[in-house]
């Protein structure tokens, strides 16, 4: 059976907590020689601090493959409601662990 016929008989079950999402608009990434850690959280304007709301860890793997899905899905965005927008005067509010700053 190949990977595609695997992916195809997966159902897929969430919680309806789950389902109800968190709005997320800022993102730290560490990693190591075997797993990258995302933690997710929300910069609230006036406040110097940073709530995690998730923490998601994966094997660099998984972290390649979500990033192929997710520049597919970008792809897909795009061509359907037009070019995203990253020249806004805000500024990112995506961290990496080498940095104590937002990048850009």
């Amino acid at each position: 059976m190949n990977q595609q016929q695997t992916q195809q008989n997966l159902k897929i079950v969430i919680e309806n907590d789950t389902a109800q999402g968190t709005y997320i608009n800022f993102a730290n990434i560490m990693h190591s020689p075997s797993e990258f850690v995302v933690d997710l959280g929300r910069i609230v304007p006036g406040r110097s601090e940073v709530k995690i709301h998730h923490r998601v860890i994966m094997t660099p793997l998984h972290t390649k493959q979500l990033l192929a899905a997710l520049a597919q899905n970008i792809r897909l965005f795009e061509e359907k409601f037009g070019e995203i927008r990253t020249d806004m005067t805000q500024p990112v509010s995506f961290a990496n662990s080498s940095s104590e700053e937002p990048s850009n």
